[in-house]
């Protein structure tokens, strides 16, 4: 099976719901990402094979395989067939594994992963089609073998079952704000970050035909202790999770561009690392959201390696809870763990956060001259992806 590389990974500023990127198109966003991954890379795009995109949200905007109308949109070259995926949360990180996966079998030389979501105009659940006449997404007959809980309350179980406390969460929540305000005020996140023209709307939403630029993820906020232990519970009412400790609705975008390393060669293009492995894994549905659990477990005895090999964890943290189990069950040195900040200083635009992870992480190793990165994310349904990156 031929070596795997990742030459060039690029991600949108992540904007928080109704701020900078909340003006733009879904396809527009992704497009402005994937030109600049071609032309950061020095591709000639005419060798990418397939793209294959990560959404949940594929309704409205976000419809008609965005992955294929965003790749047009930048001008790139029909030639190149495109797939969206849903895997949930975890759609643009299985995008990733899948265009892995279409070259490592030899499908094609070289293929881009990527994803978007813009939940400020395409909020969460909009593709469940409620009150549209079209049915609904899960059956009565589900019900006979599985529990149907949120999101919300599999965090909340999550942290039962486990023993995490309320003060637990709430100092992980600023520990979350902390590195990312520390990461932004050393500019770790400059190589990552292509800047974005959105367009200004007039009082009736309609384009003016000028445009502002962002340039900074937007969900960072001072944060103390002492403010976030006064916040409400958004779960329950004696729950342990507050919207300090959640991942924020978000704006983004990522794009990963992916070959073998021999074409690599042959193209004169330097490669950033090596995918090791890859994982999709089925957990508990009611729970849900211990995926990275089980997922962390798969790469670790398919490899052979353990987490002490491991210097640089992307975990997308949905709920302070998900991280907080799967750092209880791998039992991680915690200073590895999200260096930058995660999703509840950042934010989560649902199908654009796999590729992000994979941005932060890829530019992360370089940064700070590690070898080693985990990706991993839990997702809706009781899905868990994982990936591991070895810096070349």
């Amino acid at each position: 099976m031929p070596e795997v590389v990742i030459v060039e990974a690029v991600r949108s500023p992540i904007g928080r719901r109704g701020g900078g990127l909340s003006t733009t198109h879904s396809a527009d966003l992704l497009a402005a990402v994937l030109r600049e991954l071609v032309d950061r890379s020095g591709i000639d795009p005419s060798e990418v094979g397939q793209v294959v995109g990560g959404c949940v949200s594929q309704v409205g905007m976000q419809a008609f395989n965005i992955a294929r109308t965003a790749w047009l949109t930048a001008g790139l070259p029909m030639s190149a067939p495109a797939t969206t995926v849903d895997s949930q949360c975890g759609s643009s990180q299985q995008a990733t594994n899948f265009a892995t996966s279409l070259v490592g079998s030899g499908v094609v030389d070289v293929a881009v992963a990527c994803g978007v979501e813009v939940m400020s105009q395409v909020p969460m659940g909009s593709s469940l089609g409620r009150g549209l006449g079209v049915g609904k997404a899960v059956p009565k007959s589900y019900f006979e073998r599985y529990e149907f809980t949120s999101q919300f309350e599999g965090a909340e179980r999550i942290a039962e079952k486990w023993g995490i406390t309320r003060n637990q969460v709430d100092e992980f929540g600023v520990l979350s704000q902390q590195r990312a305000a520390e990461a932004w005020a050393e500019e770790r996140f400059g190589t990552q970050i292509v800047g974005i023209e959105a367009p200004d709307l007039d009082d009736e939403g309609k384009p003016t035909g000028s445009t502002h630029h962002v340039d900074r993820d937007e969900g960072l906020r001072e944060t103390t202790l002492e403010g976030v232990s006064a916040l409400k519970p958004v779960a329950r009412e004696d729950g342990v999770h507050t919207a300090a400790t959640s991942s924020q609705i978000s704006d983004g975008a990522g794009a990963v561009l992916v070959m073998t390393a021999e074409k690599a060669k042959a193209l004169g293009l330097t490669p950033l690392a090596r995918v090791v492995d890859t994982c999709l894994v089925g957990v508990d549905p009611v729970l849900m959201l211990t995926g990275p659990i089980d997922a962390t477990h798969r790469l670790l005895d398919r490899t052979g390696m353990k987490m002490s090999d491991i210097d640089i964890v992307e975990i997308n943290e949905a709920f302070a809870s998900v991280v907080l189990s799967w750092a209880h069950e791998l039992e991680p040195d915690m200073a590895t763990v999200n260096p930058n900040g995660g999703a509840i200083a950042l934010g989560h635009p649902l199908g654009g956060t796999g590729a992000i992870l994979t941005t932060k992480a890829v530019h992360e190793l370089h940064r700070s001259d590690k070898n080693t990165a985990l990706i991993t994310m839990c997702c809706g349904g009781g899905l868990g992806t994982g990936t591991i990156l070895e810096r070349v």
